[in-house]
């Protein structure tokens, strides 16, 4: 339920939401987010992206103060002027993603399998190559085994003949919650995530150091992965009009599409309110 006045914080994805379809943010999303910023309301971006794409995020998302990575596993106080403060940085042991595997492979049949293990900037996938992933310009073919000796930011898998959402509610069944967080984000993966990790324990690193309530927070998004956060966020919680029917269902208000800068328009009402 959206409350009077102005959110402490506000946080928003990227891909689908404040990003468009051409992968580009307009000059009027990247002004609007500047006058929040100006008008004393930290701006916390929470991606699925993992710490590779700092660089990138940070162009997209350029009023954040803050930056929630890789679902949540990674948290960066961007505030600092000495330079950016890592606040979290999460692992899943490599031994733990193998049984998470095998479990899901004698259930489901064969995985398309990706690992995020590298932060460096600008670093590969490892794994499974598959046509449908869309970014192959940092995507590195290896072997299962190879895949499988490193702890990982987190992982990707694929099956041929489920639907994203059927093998994420059949992985979810399998997977106790106390071994990975189970997610997707929309590129046709499950995304496997260390214990504990997503949005909203992203987010709360954030809100604790910042001392903002939930209750105050402010969030937009398209995706399963944005749930967490919906269920963890007060204030309100809008859906950009493209969004994936579960988040719509949750949503206190649907905002414009990604590509009609819905975000920034919803903001631009808010602060001229």
């Amino acid at each position: 339920m959206t409350r009077p006045g102005l959110p402490k914080m506000i946080a928003t994805d990227l891909d689908g939401t404040l990003v468009r379809s051409d992968e580009t943010v307009s000059a009027f999303t990247h002004g609007v987010l500047d006058r929040i910023r100006a008008a004393g309301i930290p701006v916390v971006g929470a991606t699925g992206r993992g710490p590779r794409l700092t660089e990138l995020t940070r162009n997209d998302i350029r009023a954040a103060d803050y930056l929630v990575m890789a679902g949540g596993g990674r948290v960066v106080d961007q505030s600092d002027p000495a330079g950016p403060v890592v606040l979290r940085d999460e692992r899943l042991s490599a031994t733990a993603l193998a049984e998470i595997v095998a479990d899901l492979e004698a259930a489901v049949g064969p995985l398309t399998v990706m690992v995020e293990a590298l932060d460096d900037p600008g670093a590969p996938l490892w794994g499974d190559y598959h046509p449908s992933w869309p970014y192959q310009d940092l995507f590195e073919a290896r072997t299962r085994a190879e895949c499988l000796t490193h702890d990982v930011i987190k992982a990707f898998a694929r099956a041929q003949d489920h639907h994203v959402d059927e093998l994420l509610e059949a992985a979810r069944a399998i997977v106790p919650a106390d071994v990975a967080t189970l997610t997707q984000a929309g590129l046709g993966f499950v995304e496997i995530c260390p214990a504990g990790v997503d949005k909203s324990t992203g987010l709360t690193v954030v809100a604790e150091a910042l001392g903002v309530d939930p209750a105050d927070v402010l969030v937009f998004g398209d995706m399963p992965n944005d749930l967490p956060m919906f269920e963890w966020a007060g204030w309100a919680r809008v859906a950009v009009a493209n969004a994936h029917p579960a988040v719509r269902a949750v949503a206190d208000e649907v905002t414009l599409r990604n590509d009609d800068d819905g975000v920034a328009v919803y903001l631009d009402r808010l602060l001229s309110g």
